[in-house]
């Protein structure tokens, strides 16, 4: 690994919603279906043989999986849980492309005033090679996006 791919910096987002933390963390999680942008950030979009994306689910648990469920049934994966730790923390392996080599989500929840701080850490940049930067930067901005619904749902 050269110095120039292991200096890839992580994506870092932070929003604060206005509900307590076990709330932001069960929305988040076992609530992704109801708030995750599946219209813009979906694998069965991508893939023009399946179904329309319906949903998501992620299963409360170390070793559970994160996927997408299609109008259809078909089911693709996303990723799994590394870390469970309600109400405070997530992490995640991301690996939504079989093409590319699994990356970490870390999302933490901490009280903040009435409200709750939600930190998420996209990193493992450093495993794409030359990609690294290319690939950081999409995701640096689609992560503005889906935090925004999550904040949206939040909201209503």
């Amino acid at each position: 690994m050269t110095s120039a791919q292991a200096a890839v910096e992580a994506v870092r987002k932070t929003v604060t919603v206005n509900c307590p933390v076990e709330h932001a963390f069960r929305t988040f999680t076992e609530g992704i279906g109801s708030w995750w942008p599946l219209h813009t950030h979906s694998i069965s979009v991508m893939d023009h043989g399946s179904g329309a994306p319906e949903t998501a689910v992620m299963e409360p648990r170390v070793g559970g999986r994160l996927f997408e469920r299609t109008n259809d049934g078909r089911e693709c994966d996303w990723g799994s849980v590394l870390v469970w730790e309600p109400p405070h923390r997530i992490a995640l392996e991301w690996r939504v492309n079989p093409d590319n080599p699994p990356t970490e989500i870390e999302v933490r929840f901490s009280a903040d005033g009435d409200g709750t701080r939600v930190e998420l850490e996209h990193r493992g940049w450093d495993r794409f090679e030359t990609r690294g930067p290319e690939t950081r930067d999409g995701y640096n901005s689609g992560w503005e996006t889906v935090l925004g619904e999550f904040v949206n749902a939040i909201d209503r």
